[in-house]
């Protein structure tokens, strides 16, 4: 009865939903266990289990030196997720720990191609060079890469330095350019108010000067027909006297102006 039972124990393997489960006898590659109970050869076999889900490798902290020579530190993240359980059994020893050290060499080769201000700009480009460089040799273990996210690139501490020095000085530079477009803004203001202010003021005058004249164009205007309003009863004046002193003559004939 203990041998029937451990017989039936050995000969029975629950595969989890979320897994599959590689079945070797006497050490020869078999088969795929599917989730479910399975009915294995007993004492004679031997399973070996793939989570099938979406995992998550840490990339440990890696030391670089960029284009231009300076170091940096970088880690990241790699999700993966197996495709082929069978790949993933016979086409490498431990497949997390070799995903991981390809990673790790990969980072450092991308951030070695690329400059400091690149590095530290550009992490969804450093992101697709290191998936697109693991992608090849994955797929041949049954892995996919599904995303890579570096999390955090650090220049050393005296790069660090001499970077805030630069961004001070940077700072102090973008200060003074305002300052001084401050200071030309506001002498072009005044010297515009000025040119305005003249404006003004000449046109104030030449509206005078043309009103003056304007007064004075009236007044000989009037003073003209004044005058001549005065020479016209002259005339009737002097016409009446000579009608009178002609009235008093002996003539018979008179010539009267029409």
């Amino acid at each position: 009865m203990a041998l029937a039972v451990v017989t039936v124990y050995s000969a029975i393997e629950v595969v989890n939903a979320y897994e599959k489960r590689t079945l070797t006898v006497f050490g020869d590659y078999r088969k795929l266990l599917e989730p479910g109970i399975n009915f294995v050869p007993p004492f004679v076999s031997k399973t070996y289990s793939f989570d099938m889900r979406t995992q998550t490798l840490d990339v440990p902290q890696q030391e670089a030196i960029t284009r231009d020579n300076s170091p940096v530190t970088a880690d990241a993240v790699v999700y993966i997720k197996v495709m082929d359980a069978k790949k993933a059994f016979l086409e490498v020893d431990d497949y997390k720990r070799a995903v991981s050290n390809l990673a790790q060499t990969t980072l450092r080769a991308v951030i070695g191609d690329m400059d400091l201000d690149s590095t530290l700009s550009k992490r969804t480009e450093i992101n697709g060079y290191i998936r697109e460089n693991l992608d090849e040799p994955t797929d041949e273990w049954g892995v996919r890469v599904e995303s890579v996210e570096v999390r955090e690139v650090n220049p050393s501490s005296t790069v660090q330095q001499a970077m805030e020095q630069q961004t001070g000085a940077e700072r102090r530079r973008r200060a003074m350019i305002l300052e001084a477009q401050g200071e030309r803004r506001s002498a072009v203001e005044s010297a515009e108010g000025e040119k305005q202010s003249n404006i003004i003021r000449a046109q104030g005058e030449k509206q005078s000067q043309i009103l003056e004249a304007q007064g004075d164009s009236v007044s000989t205007v009037l003073r003209a027909k004044s005058a001549e309003s005065m020479g016209e009863r002259a005339v009737i004046e002097r016409g009446m006297e000579t009608l009178q002193s002609m009235g008093e003559s002996e003539s018979t004939t008179f010539v009267l102006p029409q």
